[in-house]
C-alpha cells in the first residue's frame, strides 16, 4: 500500500512541487481527510469485482483509496496541468487508467464496454459542482450500465435528491433520482476537510440504481417534459406552467379538465405532486394528445 497523499501537508507539497494552481471553473477543491475517503469507497461498496469510473480525480487522492479495492478504476480529468501530477501519485498502481477529457464529452458507454464487457460499473466521484447535475442526469437518463453512483455534492443538491412532496428542495432532480434509484444521504462533509475550502458544507450520496422503475410511465418522455414544465416557473399554477411552456396543443380548458379529471385542484403546483401523480399526469395527456 502506498503513502496516503490525502494529509493537508502531502497535498501541500505536491502543489507546490508541480507548481500547480487551483482553477475556480473546473470546481477544484481537493480532499485532506483520509478517513472521509475510506468512508466513500466504503459507501460505495466497491470491492475487487468491481470496475470504478472517478469523475475528477484532482491529484489521485480518492483514486488511490479506490485502486487499493477495486479490479480498475478510471478516471477522467478534464484538467490537462494535472495529468502529468496523477502520473507520479499514482505510479505505484497498475490498475487505474487516466483519461484527459470533459466527461460530459466522454463516451462513457464505450468505457464500460472495454473495461466490463457491459456489465455494471460503479461511478464514485468527489464530483466538481458545476457539472454534479449534468453528469448524473446523463448516467440515468441514457440508462449507462451503471450499478450505483456514490458521489460527494453540494449538501444542498444531496437534500435536493431526497426532497419530497412539498419540500422547499423538491423539483425536478429529485423526481429524476427517485424515478431511477434508491439514494441514500450517506455523511455530511465540512468545508474544514478540502483544499481550498469551499464555502459550502458538502454530503456524500449514494443512488443505488433500481432493475425497474418505481413507477410505470406509458411515456417517459412526456413524463420528465412535464415535470420541467412544472418546475420551469415555480411560482405558476401547474395549469398555467403546462398551457405555456407545454407545447401539447392543448387549449387551457382541455388541460384543466385532465387535471380535474385526476382529482387536482386547478391552481395546484408541481411541487404538490409526487412522482406518481406526475405518471397518471403523463399518462393522461399523452393520451388525450395522440
Amino acid at each position: 500500500m502506498a503513502e496516503r497523499i490525502s494529509t493537508p501537508s502531502r497535498t501541500k507539497e505536491i502543489i507546490e512541487e508541480n507548481g500547480f494552481y487551483f482553477k475556480k471553473n473546473f470546481g477544484q477543491n481537493f480532499l485532506i481527510d483520509s478517513n472521509i475517503l475510506d468512508r466513500i469507497a466504503d459507501c460505495a461498496g466497491v470491492t475487487s469485482e468491481d470496475c470504478v469510473l472517478e469523475v475528477g480525480p484532482g491529484i489521485g487522492s480518492l483514486t488511490q483509496v479506490l485502486a487499493e479495492r477495486a479490479g480498475s478504476v478510471t478516471a477522467v480529468e478534464i484538467d490537462s496541468n494535472l495529468i502529468p501530477i496523477l502520473a507520479k501519485t499514482l505510479a505505484d498502481y497498475d490498475n487505474i487508467e487516466v483519461l484527459n477529457q470533459d466527461i460530459l464529452k466522454t463516451d462513457i458507454d464505450a468505457i464500460i464496454h472495454e473495461k466490463n464487457q457491459d456489465r455494471p460499473i460503479k461511478v464514485v466521484a468527489n464530483l466538481p459542482y458545476y457539472i454534479t447535475t449534468p453528469i448524473i442526469m446523463d448516467l440515468l437518463e441514457n440508462e449507462r450500465k451503471v450499478d450505483s453512483i456514490t458521489v460527494m455534492v453540494q449538501k444542498e443538491v444531496a437534500e435536493r435528491m431526497q426532497a419530497g412532496p412539498g419540500d422547499k428542495e423538491y423539483g425536478a432532480l429529485s423526481i429524476a433520482v427517485q424515478y431511477y434509484c434508491d439514494a441514500h444521504l450517506d455523511m455530511i462533509v465540512p468545508p474544514s476537510c478540502f483544499m481550498p475550502r469551499p464555502k459550502v458544507a458538502s454530503a456524500v450520496i449514494t443512488l443505488k440504481v433500481l432493475p425497474q422503475r418505481k413507477v410505470a410511465a406509458k411515456d417517459e418522455k412526456m413524463l420528465f417534459h412535464i415535470v420541467k414544465c412544472a418546475f420551469g416557473q415555480r411560482r405558476k399554477t401547474l395549469l398555467n406552467c403546462l398551457y405555456n411552456q407545454g407545447g401539447l396543443n392543448l387549449s387551457k380548458e382541455e388541460l384543466a379538465e385532465v387535471l380535474t379529471s385526476l382529482g387536482f385542484d386547478e391552481r395546484i403546483r408541481g411541487e404538490a405532486l409526487s412522482i406518481e401523480d406526475f405518471a397518471r399526469l403523463s399518462d393522461a395527456l399523452s393520451q388525450k394528445t395522440q
